[in-house]
């Protein structure tokens, strides 16, 4: 964290946010829903596409900020498989804003360490795009810092459909018929060798997962804020991290101070038979 607040402005919020946080305790994989651009822009009468670009600083300003504070993992959901249904000009927007925004960071991203990669069925995106994302990866390949993932023509369904026939075509080869487990599973994934989302990020108050990383959430805890993407700022993640400190995790399980409370009843009954 100390890259932080040698980033950060002595005495500002996102300096007096920082402290709080506990450097033990950060989540190691972050996951946000990016959710809001279009009607940040409606409600200022702009077209939809300008929501579009004043997200990228937010997004700049995300991956700085987790790969200053040490965070591992960062997953963005950036394009769904169902936002091909949107009006073709707005989609093609996206694609020229993806390009220049990649060559225009890149630079950054290789200062700050940061691996990329991309999650979803690339192959299905226009070919100038899949090149510029190939030679981004390459160029970032090497990096050791943050692994930064961004959803692309991403389905949280067809993920796992991914994986179950991934499964299905290594039995086939190797003559097998094994029972698949979750770990099989997860191993075919797109996310494969990375951990689960600690925190779930999600902008514009919607509370909905919209298919994003359905496997992987399943313990993941949720913090959603009605600011829309456009407005989300460093101080907001520091507020995500430091709610998330606040959390006790359970997966399924007790806490010690909840498991001593089960317990104490049964001590007390043997000490009086």
């Amino acid at each position: 964290m100390e890259k932080f607040f040698n980033a950060v402005k002595p005495g500002s919020r996102e300096a007096h946010l920082a402290a709080e946080i506990d450097p033990r305790r950060l989540p190691r994989h972050i996951a946000i829903i990016m959710d809001g651009n279009g009607r940040w822009a409606q409600r200022r009468h702009l077209p939809r596409v300008a929501g579009h670009r004043s997200g990228v600083r937010p997004v700049r300003e995300t991956i700085e900020s987790c790969a200053q504070l040490g965070i591992g993992y960062l997953t963005l959901y950036a394009f769904s498989v169902e936002n091909w249904k949107r009006p073709r000009t707005e989609v093609d927007t996206l694609w020229q804003l993806l390009r220049h925004s990649l060559i225009k960071e890149l630079p950054e991203l290789k200062r700050n360490g940061v691996r990329l990669q991309i999650l979803g069925r690339m192959e299905a995106l226009p070919e100038e795009v899949q090149r510029d994302l190939d030679a981004a990866m390459l160029d970032t390949a090497a990096n050791t810092g943050l692994q930064l993932s961004i959803a692309l023509n991403y389905s949280g369904r067809s993920e796992i459909v991914d994986a179950v026939n991934a499964i299905v075509q290594q039995q086939r080869r190797l003559g097998v018929s094994t029972a698949v487990t979750e770990e099989t599973i997860a191993a075919n994934l797109y996310t494969a060798g990375m951990p689960d989302p600690d925190l779930l990020i999600r902008t514009s108050g919607e509370m909905r997962i919209s298919n994003f990383l359905l496997w992987q959430i399943a313990y993941s805890e949720i913090w959603v804020t009605e600011k829309m993407w456009p407005e989300f700022r460093r101080t907001d993640l520091l507020q995500a991290i430091l709610d998330y400190q606040k959390r006790e995790r359970r997966y399924g399980g007790l806490t010690e101070t909840e498991s001593a409370e089960e317990l104490a009843p049964v001590a007390v009954r043997s000490r009086h038979p």
